[in-house]
C-alpha cells in the first residue's frame, strides 16, 4: 500500500470527535495504516514512576486510521493528493501535487 501522507504534514482530520481540527504528522505506522497527528485524538495514559520521572496520568496523542486526514494546503483547505512527472539533473522524479490548485507540495 502507498501512503501519500508523509510525516511532517499538515492535514486535517474528517471524521470523529476532532472533525475540522488539523496537526502535523509525527509519526506513520504503514504495517497498521495508522497515523500520530500532533494534538489530536488525545487519550490519557497511567504511568508508573520512574527515576527521573514523575508518575501520574498524561496525555498522548492516539493514532488514526489514515483514511480519516486529508492534507491541507497551502490555502488551508483540505485536498487530495495526485503525482506528476518531471525531469531533474536528467531523471525522472514523482512530484506531490494539490488536486485542488495543481501546486507541488
Amino acid at each position: 500500500m502507498r501512503f501519500r501522507i508523509k510525516k511532517g504534514d499538515l492535514v486535517q482530520v474528517q471524521v470523529g470527535r476532532d472533525k475540522g481540527k488539523t496537526g502535523k504528522v509525527v509519526k506513520i505506522n504503514k504495517k497498521h495504516s495508522k497515523v500520530v497527528v500532533e494534538g489530536i485524538n488525545m487519550q490519557k495514559r497511567h504511568e508508573k514512576a520512574k527515576p527521573g520521572s514523575p508518575g501520574g496520568i498524561q496525555s498522548r496523542e492516539g493514532a488514526i486510521h489514515y483514511s480519516n486526514v486529508m492534507l491541507v494546503d497551502k490555502k488551508g483547505e483540505p485536498t487530495r493528493i495526485g503525482y506528476q512527472l518531471a525531469e531533474k539533473d536528467g531523471k525522472k522524479v514523482k512530484n506531490r501535487i494539490a488536486r485542488t490548485t495543481g501546486e507541488q507540495i
